[in-house]
C-alpha cells in the first residue's frame, strides 16, 4: 500500500496545537496533582520513514483497487497511528475512509472521531464529531468537524478548548469556527465565548491569533487584581511585533480608585546591542487631592561599539516621591530611596580596562542628598613584571557635584601603582605587595568649612598575605566526607596623613564580615583611607560530602592592631577588632542554618548578628525563622525577627505567610498572608498584607509609624495566561523570601 495522508494530519493539526501551547509555554509541564495525566506518545511505535503498516482482523482486496479492513484496524505510518473499527482504502492508497471509534495519535495530539476521510491526491483530511487532547500537555477540547486541506489550510467547526480534565471543565473557550489559511501565521476565530463554570463571561465576534512560534501582534491575557490601594485593577496588554528585532507591549491599566494608566515597554535587539524603554503614565490621579499627573520611566541599554568598547545606560525617573508606594513597580520597592541614573563607556583588553561613567540619582523624599560623579573615569592596567612579579596601576579622575547649593564640590585625581609577587598553588597562596596611593583634590564652595581648596595626599602601603589549604578524609554523622582547614594571615601597613581637610564625597564606613577583615580598608571610596599597622588572622573549615558539596562551613577572623589608628573617622579604638564569625550548616536534606556574628571581645557585646534556620521538605513545604541585629546603623539599633512559611493545607490548597517584627520598637513591620487554590487548569489567589507605608509627606519626611493595609484577589486561567504558583506569593511584599544559607 502507498503511504497514506497520516503525515498530512500531523503537519496541519500541529499548527492548531502550536497556538494552544504558545499561549503559555510554561504550562507544558503537567502538575502532579491533576486528575488526568497528559498523553505520552511513544515514537518507537512508528514505522521507518516512507513505510506504512496496516493490521486488521479481516482483510478483503477487490481487483487490486479496493482494500477493506475490519476488526481492530491499526494504520501505522512514520508519524502517526490511526485505529478504527473498519477502514476502506481506494485507488491503491489514494483514498482512505475509517469509521467506528476512530482514534488518531501523533507527537502533537490525540483525536477521537466518528469518521476520518483521507484523500491523498487532493491532500485533504476530514474528521467528524471529534474530541482531541494535546500530547504532553493538559489541554483538550472538541470539534464537530475538522477539515484539513493542504492548499487552503485548516477549518474547525464548533470547536472548544480547555486545560481542565474532561468532565471537569471549570473554564472553556468555544468558537463557532476557527480557520487557519495556508501560508499565513494567523488563525481566525469567529463568535468566541469564554466560559467559567458554564457561564459565558466574555465574547468576541472575531479575533486573530498566532499559529506559529514566531512573535505576532495581538492581545495578551489580561491581569485582574483588586486591592484597597487601587480598587479593582485591570491590565490588558497588547503586544506589537514591530519587526524581528523590535517590539512593544502597550498595557492600559484601569484602576477604579485612580483612573486609567498607560504602560508601554519598547524593546530592541541588534547584532551588538540590546535595550528597553519603559514608560508609565497616569493622567489625573483621582485618589490624590488636585488630581496630579503621575509617571515613571526607565531606559536601559547595553551595546558593544566594537571589539573593545562597550556602552551602558541605566536611566530612571518618576513624577513624585510616593509613586512606587501607590502604584507599585517591577523594578523598585517602597523601601528604595534612590533611583540610579548611570551612563557608562568601557574599554576592555587583556591588560587595560577603562571605565568612564556619569553617576546621578533621583532622590526620594528628604533623603540625605548624595554626590553625583559627573563624570568619573577609572583606568586600570595590569601586566607581568619579570618572572615572579606583577605590576598594576589603578587610577581615577572624578568630579563630584551636589544638588545642594551650599554643599562643597570637588575634583579628585587618584593613582595607585602596585608591585606584587603572587604565588598560588593547590597547597595555598602567598602574596607580597607594595603600593603608593597618591590623591589630589581641588575643592570648591568650601567657605565656612574646615576644608581646603587644594589637598594632596600621599600614602604608602605594604601587604603580606598567606594561606594554607589542608584536607583529609573524615566521617560526618556516619557518612564519608572530606574536611578542610584553611588558616590565613595578613600583615598590613598603611602610612598616616591628616585627611580632615578632605570632604566626604563617596566614602562611608563599611560593615565588616570575615572576608572583609582582610580588605584593609574601612570605608567605601577614597576620601578616607585609614592608617594601618595590623595583623589579621582567619581560619575556615569545611566539611564536603562525596559529591564535593559543602555540608558545613565555619569561618573565624579578627584584626590585631599594633598601633593606635589616627584617622579620626576610622572605627578602630581598641587593640583588636570585633571577632567575626560565620557559619553555614546543612544538617540533612531538609534542615539548613546560617549565622554570622561580630562580638567586641573586650566588652563581649554583640555589634552585629544574623541568624536563619529553615526546614524545607520540598518546594511547597518550608518554614524559616530569621533574626538580624545591628547595634549602631546610622545612629539606630536594628533588632528584627521574622518568620516565613509555605505549606499545603489541603489538596490543591496552598498557604503562604510571613511576618517581621521590630523588637527594638515593639511593633510589626510587615505581615503578609496568602492562600491559593490551584488546580491543573485554573487558580485563585487571595492575599492580605499590612506593612509600613513608607509614604512621604509634603515636606519630604518619610512616615515611620503609618501602615498600609491591602487585599488583592487574582484569577489565573492556565493555558492562556501565567501558570502561577505559591512561589510568586513568596516574592511579594517588602522583604520577600530569601534562603538563609550560602553553601556551594
Amino acid at each position: 500500500m502507498k503511504k497514506t495522508c497520516a503525515m498530512l494530519v500531523s503537519a496541519t493539526l500541529s499548527t492548531h496545537v502550536a497556538f494552544a501551547q504558545e499561549a503559555n509555554p510554561e504550562s507544558v509541564s503537567p502538575l502532579a496533582f491533576c486528575s488526568v495525566e497528559p498523553i505520552v506518545f511513544k515514537s518507537s511505535a512508528l514505522m521507518p520513514k516512507g513505510h506504512v503498516k496496516v493490521e486488521a482482523n479481516r482483510t478483503e482486496i477487490i481487483e487490486n483497487k479496493v482494500a477493506l479492513f475490519s476488526g481492530n484496524v491499526d494504520i501505522t505510518s512514520d508519524s502517526a497511528i490511526i485505529s478504527a473499527s473498519q477502514a476502506q482504502v481506494n485507488g491503491n492508497g489514494e483514498d482512505v475512509l475509517a469509521k467506528g471509534d476512530v482514534h488518531f495519535r501523533d507527537a502533537q495530539l490525540s483525536v477521537e472521531s466518528d469518521a476520518v476521510s483521507l484523500r491523498s491526491k487532493e491532500e485533504r483530511l476530514e474528521m467528524q464529531n471529534t474530541r482531541y487532547q494535546l500530547t504532553g500537555f493538559v489541554g483538550q477540547g472538541a470539534a464537530e468537524d475538522i477539515l484539513v486541506d493542504t492548499n487552503e489550510g485548516i477549518v474547525l467547526k464548533e470547536v472548544s478548548f480547555t486545560t481542565c480534565p474532561e468532565g471537569h471543565e471549570d473554564w472553556m473557550i468555544r468558537a463557532s469556527e476557527i480557520s487557519i489559511e495556508k501560508g499565513t501565521a494567523w488563525g481566525k476565530a469567529k463568535h468566541t465565548r469564554f466560559y467559567v463554570a458554564d457561564v459565558p463571561v466574555f465574547y468576541l465576534p472575531y479575533f486573530a491569533f498566532p499559529v506559529s512560534n514566531e512573535r505576532q501582534t495581538g492581545l495578551l491575557f489580561p491581569e485582574i487584581t483588586s486591592s484597597s490601594n487601587t480598587g479593582i485593577d485591570y491590565t490588558q496588554p497588547f503586544y506589537w511585533n514591530i519587526a524581528p528585532n523590535f517590539d512593544m507591549t502597550i498595557s492600559p491599566r484601569v484602576m477604579t480608585q485612580r483612573g486609567i494608566q498607560l504602560n508601554t515597554e519598547f524593546r530592541y535587539l541588534t547584532e551588538k546591542s540590546e535595550g528597553t524603554a519603559y514608560v508609565e503614565y497616569l493622567p489625573s490621579d483621582s485618589d490624590i487631592e488636585g488630581s496630579p499627573d503621575r509617571y515613571f520611566y526607565r531606559l536601559q541599554h547595553q551595546g558593544q561599539l566594537n571589539d573593545n568598547w562597550v556602552l551602558g545606560i541605566d536611566f530612571n525617573g518618576l513624577s513624585d516621591d510616593n509613586y512606587i508606594v501607590d502604584l507599585g513597580s517591577d523594578y523598585y520597592n517602597s523601601a528604595d530611596t534612590h533611583l540610579y541614573r548611570t551612563v557608562s563607556l568601557g574599554y576592555y583588553t587583556r591588560d587595560l580596562t577603562v571605565n568612564m561613567q556619569v553617576k546621578d540619582f533621583e532622590i526620594l523624599g528628604d533623603t540625605a542628598d548624595s554626590y553625583r560623579a559627573l563624570p568619573e573615569v577609572k583606568i586600570d592596567y595590569r601586566t607581568p613584571f619579570g618572572r615572579y612579579f606583577e605590576f598594576s596601576v589603578n587610577s581615577e579622575l572624578a568630579y563630584f557635584d551636589n544638588t545642594s547649593e551650599t554643599a562643597p564640590t570637588a575634583t579628585r585625581f587618584h593613582v595607585a601603582p602596585t608591585l606584587a609577587m603572587p604565588i598560588r598553588a593547590a597547597w595555598g597562596e602567598f602574596v607580597a605587595e607594595t603600593t603608593v596611593l597618591q590623591t589630589v583634590y581641588k575643592q570648591e564652595n568650601i567657605q565656612d568649612t574646615d576644608l581646603e581648596e587644594n589637598v594632596e595626599r600621599t600614602l604608602g602601603q605594604a601587604r603580606l598575605f598567606g594561606a594554607l589549604y589542608f584536607e583529609k578524609d573524615s566521617s560526618w554523622f556516619g557518612h564519608d566526607t572530606a574536611m578542610t582547614l584553611e588558616p590565613k594571615i595578613q600583615y598590613l601597613y598603611t602610612s598616616y596623613e591628616d585627611q580632615t581637610a578632605i570632604g566626604l564625597y563617596d566614602s562611608t564606613p563599611l560593615l565588616t564580615d570575615v572576608e572583609g577583615l582582610f580588605r584593609g580598608q574601612e570605608f567605601t571610596g577614597l576620601d578616607r583611607i585609614s592608617d594601618n599597622n595590623q595583623v589579621t588572622l582567619g581560619i575556615t573549615s569545611r566539611i564536603l560530602d562525596k559529591n564535593n558539596r559543602e555540608q558545613f562551613v565555619l569561618s573565624l577572623g579578627q584584626i590585631f592592631y599594633l598601633e593606635d589608628n589616627k584617622v579620626i573617622a576610622a572605627t578602630k579604638n581598641q587593640d583588636r577588632s570585633a571577632l567575626a564569625a560565620e557559619m553555614d550548616w546543612r544538617f540533612n536534606k531538609n534542615w539548613y542554618a546560617h549565622s554570622d556574628i561580630q562580638v567586641t571581645t573586650d566588652t563581649d557585646k554583640v555589634d552585629l548578628s544574623s541568624v536563619g534556620v529553615e526546614y524545607r521538605q520540598d518546594a511547597k513545604r518550608f518554614i524559616q525563622l530569621s533574626h538580624r541585629y545591628v547595634r549602631d546603623l546610622s545612629g539606630e539599633t536594628i533588632d528584627q525577627v521574622g518568620i516565613s512559611a509555605s505549606w499545603p493545607i489541603a489538596e490543591n490548597w496552598q498557604w503562604v505567610g510571613r511576618t517581621y517584627r521590630d523588637i527594638e520598637r515593639d511593633r510589626s513591620i510587615e505581615t503578609y498572608a496568602g492562600i491559593q487554590y490551584e488546580s491543573c487548569c485554573w487558580a485563585i489567589r487571595l492575599v492580605a498584607e499590612r506593612s509600613l507605608s513608607n509614604r512621604y509627606d509634603s515636606s519630604g519626611e518619610q512616615s515611620t509609624d503609618d501602615f498600609d493595609t491591602g487585599v488583592s484577589l487574582q484569577f489565573i486561567f492556565k493555558g492562556i495566561g501565567t501558570s502561577g504558583t505559591q512561589r510568586s506569593m513568596l516574592q511579594d511584599g517588602m522583604f520577600g523570601y530569601r534562603q538563609p544559607y550560602s553553601l556551594n
